[in-house]
């Protein structure tokens, strides 16, 4: 009777232990072999404008591009999940701040302004401002011809503002656009005179669409360089995409994902 009693206490306790134990993973969110499945790996949501390569553009019905390859590559070094949130690049700093995305990778460039409501990373491409019109114009050649002048561009990005500084000082006219394919079209079809955009991007767009009726004048307007978004109060992510950004630079891997698409060095 008293082994029988002594065997009963044994198989609770077990029970107990082995409950215990199940609770507790089941607390940290996780699965016994969380490793081997991939389950607890932390997600985050990224948000992107898809409309702008090289660096963001769907192909075959996957969204590539050196940004895309970037964020990858900077999540697999420090052990996260990236889920991509297409967007039209004017609603991507606000749905940070108001935390709908965790970051955003978008060649966003790296000013004061946005540094005041959220978080940028160290930067990883150098890009800066163009003029661009359609390849048969003669008459601009640079800001001093803008006169009169209509100028087509993206809502909410740095060509937006250096479009308003340029209208306001030559006296030129700004129409607004959500997207780059847009405001392209714009100057295509004689509906306005020029347009600004980031130097890569348009010469991307040149190089491999010969069609385009495109064509670069003048110095570019600024240096700007392009930086990771993340709320400015997630230090964690923040850390993780500085020290990911930094492994994948010192491993020659950023390289190799912008000659991929640009056929040229980082910088």
């Amino acid at each position: 009777m008293k082994k029988i009693g002594s065997l009963l206490v044994t198989a609770l306790l077990a029970l107990s232990i082995s409950a215990c134990g199940t609770t507790a993973d089941q607390a940290a969110g996780t699965s016994p072999d969380a490793a081997k499945t991939g389950e607890g790996t932390k997600k985050y949501v990224f948000g992107t404008d898809a409309t702008y390569p090289p660096f963001e553009f769907e192909k075959d019905g996957k969204y590539v591009g050196i940004d895309i390859e970037l964020i990858n590559a900077i999540a697999k070094e420090e052990g996260f999940e990236v889920e991509l949130k297409p967007m039209d690049f004017k609603g991507i700093i606000p749905a940070i701040t108001a935390k709908q995305l965790d970051g955003a990778i978008a060649g966003i460039s790296i000013t004061e302004e946005r540094k005041q409501v959220v978080a940028l990373s160290e930067p990883y491409y150098k890009a800066g401002l163009s003029l661009v019109v359609r390849e048969d114009n003669t008459e601009i050649k640079g800001p001093d011809d803008l006169k009169g002048k209509v100028i087509a561009i993206k809502k909410g990005t740095t060509g937006a503002k250096q479009a308003d500084e340029l209208a306001k000082k030559h006296g030129a006219q700004v129409k607004y656009f959500d997207d780059s394919p847009a405001m392209f079209q714009e100057v295509v079809n004689k509906n306005a005179d020029v347009t600004i955009e980031d130097y890569p991007v348009v010469s991307y767009k040149i190089a491999v669409d010969p069609a385009s009726k495109l064509k670069i004048v003048g110095d570019r307007l600024n240096g700007d360089f392009y930086g990771i978004a993340v709320g400015k109060d997630n230090t964690e992510l923040m850390k993780k995409i500085n020290d990911g950004l930094k492994k994948v630079k010192d491993s020659g891997k950023l390289d190799e994902i912008i000659n991929k698409y640009m056929k040229s060095e980082s910088k």
